[in-house]
C-alpha cells in the first residue's frame, strides 16, 4: 500500500494541475466569447485583442488563428474602403496612411497594393510641381514621406536628386550674390552648403576654395621682412636668415605672410634682422681617464662562513640560558618531592598512631560497656571523636605538595623538550659551519690610467632682431641681441688593445655645418617671436568673434567669426564653430576651413 503522506502529495499536485487547467480554459474560453462579440458588432481592434489574448492562453489554437485572420482581413476591407475615399477626395498622405495599415493586416490585398504604388507616384508628382515652384521644402518633405513607404522608390530617388541640385544651386546663386556684395565670409558659408547639398551640381567647391583664399589674404598677418644686414661678413650663415627660410619656419595652415612690402593699413610687423658676428671657438682640454680590468685572484675568509659561525654561537648561547632555566626548573621538582615524602611519612605515621589509638578506646569501650550498671546509658570512653579528625591537617598539606609537585613536573618537561629542540639547532648551524669552507677566491681589479683629450668646436651666430607694428610705425621698438651656439665635442685618445681601450680618434663636425646649425636656430627663434605676436593678433579677433555668439546666424557675425576661424585653422575653437555651423546648416563645419572636402 502507498504510504498516506504519499497519496496526499499526489492529490496535491493534481488538484494544483486541475486548477491550472480550468484557469487556463477559463481565460481561453472568455477571450474567445469576448472576440465572437466583438466581431457580432464590428468592433475589429477589440476583437483582434481577444484573440491575441486567447492565443497567448493556447498558442495551438489553429481555429482561433483562421477566426484572427478573417477578423483582420475583414478590417483590411474597411480601412481600403476609407482609403479610396480618401485618394478620391486628393488627400493623398491620409490615403497612404490608410493603404499602408491595409496592407498590414492583409498583405495580400492586391487592390491595396495596387492602388498604394499609384498614390506614391501622384505624390512624386506633387513633388516635381512643387519643385518647378521653387518650393524646395515642401517638395523634399512629400518626397522623403514617399521613400519612408518605399524606400527603394526609383522616381523618388531622381525627385530627392532634382530637390538636392536645387537647394546647390539655389545656395550658390545666394554665395554669389553675397560675394559680390563683397560679404565673403557669409559667401564661403554659402558655398561650402551647396557643396554639401550636391557635389559637383555647381562650381561651388572652385568658388569657396578661392573665397577663402581671398579671406585668408584679408586677415593675413603680415611679416616684412628687410634684407638682413650682414655686419659679420659671414655670407653662408647671412642666407639662413632670409625671408624665404624664416617663411618656411611659421606654421603653413596659419595665415601668416613674409613678403617684402606691404600695402597701407595692413597688419603685421616689419622685421629687421642683422648679424653682428659669428664667432667660431676651438678649445682643446686634455684630462684622465681609468679603465678597471681583471688583475687576479685572491683569498679572501668567506663571509658566509662568518655568517654561519655568528648564528652558531647566539644558539649555544640561548642553548645555554635554556639549560640553566631547565637545572633551576629540576632543581625546584627534586625539592618539592622530598619535602612531598617527609609529608607523607608523617602523615603515614599519623595513621599508625590514629589507628593504635582507635584501637585502645574501642577495647575500653566494651569493657566500660561491659561493666556498665545502667544498660541504656552509653559510656564517655565510647566517644567517636577518639578515632577520627587527627591527621586531617597532615594530609591536607601532603595533597597540596602533590599538586606543587605535579605542575613542576609539567615544567620541567617543558624545559626538557625546549632544551632538546634547541640542542638540534645547534647541532643544524654547526654542520652548516662545517660545510662551508674558510676561505673563497674573489677577483681582484686594478685601474689602468690613461689619456685622453676633448675637442670641443662652438659656433656663436650674434642676430640683433627688431620688430615694429605695421599700423604704428614710429613707434619707437627695441632691438633684441640673442646669442645662438652650436657645440659639438668629442673625445679622442690613443688605443690600449692589453687593457680592452680602444683607440678613438678625433671626429669633429665641419665649422660650415655648425655655421649653418646656427643660422637655423637663430631663424627658429625669430619665427617663435613673430608667432607670438600673431597669436595676441588672432586672440584678439577671437574674443570679438565670440562676444556675437549670441546670435551665430547674423551676417555680421558670421563675417567676423569666419574669419576668426581662418585665423585659428591648426585649432578652430569649438564654442565659435559649431554655433555658426548649425545656424546656417552645415553637416561638417570644418570644411569652412578646406578640411574634410
Amino acid at each position: 500500500a502507498r504510504p498516506p503522506h504519499v497519496s496526499s502529495r499526489w492529490l496535491s499536485a493534481l488538484a494544483l494541475l486541475s486548477l491550472v487547467l480550468l484557469s487556463g480554459c477559463s481565460a481561453f474560453s472568455r477571450a474567445v466569447r469576448e472576440g465572437d462579440g466583438a466581431v457580432k458588432e464590428r468592433h475589429w481592434a477589440e476583437a483582434e485583442a481577444a484573440y491575441l489574448r486567447a492565443l497567448a492562453a493556447d498558442p495551438e489554437a489553429s481555429e482561433i488563428t483562421v477566426k484572427l485572420r478573417a477578423v483582420r482581413k475583414e478590417w483590411g476591407a474597411e480601412v481600403y474602403q476609407e482609403a479610396g475615399a480618401a485618394h478620391a477626395s486628393g488627400d493623398l498622405p491620409s490615403a497612404t496612411k490608410l493603404l499602408v495599415r491595409v496592407l498590414e493586416l492583409d498583405p495580400d490585398h492586391d487592390g491595396a497594393r495596387a492602388l498604394l504604388a499609384q498614390t506614391l507616384e501622384q505624390r512624386v508628382g506633387v513633388a516635381l510641381g512643387l519643385l518647378k515652384e521653387e518650393k524646395l521644402q515642401d517638395a523634399r518633405a512629400e518626397l522623403d514621406a514617399v521613400l519612408a513607404v518605399s524606400p527603394d522608390h526609383v522616381n523618388a530617388r531622381k525627385g530627392v536628386d532634382a530637390v538636392q541640385v536645387a537647394w546647390a544651386k539655389r545656395f550658390f546663386a545666394s554665395a554669389d550674390t553675397l560675394e559680390k556684395a563683397g560679404k565673403l565670409g557669409n559667401a564661403l558659408v554659402a558655398y561650402v552648403r551647396a557643396d554639401q547639398e550636391r557635389v559637383g551640381a555647381t562650381a561651388a567647391r572652385e568658388r569657396a576654395e578661392s573665397v577663402r583664399q581671398r579671406l585668408r589674404d584679408e586677415v593675413a598677418f603680415l611679416v616684412v621682412a628687410t634684407p638682413v644686414e650682414d655686419n659679420a661678413q659671414a655670407p653662408d650663415v647671412a642666407q639662413r636668415l632670409s625671408a624665404g627660410r624664416l617663411a618656411a619656419a611659421l606654421p603653413t595652415k596659419l595665415p601668416l605672410k613674409v613678403v617684402t612690402e606691404a600695402p597701407p593699413g595692413r597688419v603685421g610687423v616689419k622685421l629687421d634682422l642683422s648679424l653682428e658676428r659669428v664667432l667660431p671657438l676651438k678649445a682643446v682640454e686634455d684630462s684622465q681617464r681609468s679603465q678597471r680590468y681583471l688583475a687576479g685572484n685572491r683569498s679572501v675568509p668567506n663571509p658566509k662562513r662568518g655568517d654561519y659561525e655568528k648564528k652558531l654561537l647566539e644558539t649555544e648561547r640561548t642553548l645555554e640560558g635554556v639549560e640553566r632555566k631547565q637545572a633551576a626548573v629540576l632543581r625546584e621538582y627534586l625539592r618539592a618531592q622530598v619535602e612531598l615524602g617527609t609529608l607523607r611519612d608523617a602523615a603515614e605515621r599519623c595513621r599508625e598512631r590514629e589507628k593504635r589509638e582507635c584501637r585502645a578506646a574501642i577495647q575500653e569501650c566494651g569493657e566500660e560497656a561491659r561493666d556498665a550498671k545502667s544498660p541504656g546509658k552509653t559510656p564517655s570512653e565510647c566517644d567517636p571523636e577518639r578515632c577520627s579528625g587527627q591527621c586531617t591537617q597532615d594530609e591536607g598539606l601532603m595533597s597540596m605538595k602533590a599538586k606543587a609537585a605535579r605542575v613542576l613536573e609539567v615544567a620541567v618537561q617543558a624545559a626538557l623538550d625546549k632544551a632538546e629542540l634547541q640542542r638540534s639547532e645547534v647541532q643544524r648551524n654547526r654542520d652548516a659551519v662545517f660545510r662551508e669552507p674558510i676561505t673563497v677566491e674573489e677577483p681582484m681589479y686594478s685601474d689602468f690610467v690613461y689619456d685622453v683629450q676633448l675637442h670641443r668646436l662652438t659656433v656663436t651666430a650674434t642676430v640683433t632682431a627688431v620688430m615694429r607694428d605695421l599700423l604704428a610705425p614710429q613707434q619707437v621698438a627695441a632691438p633684441n641681441t640673442q646669442d645662438y651656439a652650436v657645440l659639438h665635442e668629442d673625445l679622442a685618445h690613443k688605443g690600449y688593445d692589453r687593457y680592452g681601450v680602444l683607440a678613438d680618434p678625433v671626429q669633429l663636425r665641419n665649422e660650415l655645418e655648425l655655421r649653418v646649425d646656427a643660422g637655423d636656430k637663430a631663424v627658429a627663434d625669430v619665427a617663435k617671436h613673430v608667432k607670438e605676436r600673431f597669436d595676441l593678433y588672432r586672440g584678439k579677433r577671437v574674443e570679438d568673434a565670440r562676444r556675437g555668439m549670441v546670435r551665430p546666424g547674423a551676417e555680421d557675425v558670421v563675417e567676423t567669426a569666419v574669419r576668426a576661424l581662418l585665423l585659428t585653422a591648426d585649432a578652430p575653437p569649438q564654442d565659435i564653430l559649431q554655433p555658426v555651423a548649425r545656424a546656417r546648416g552645415l553637416t561638417k563645419p570644418e570644411t569652412l576651413l578646406g578640411v574634410g572636402q
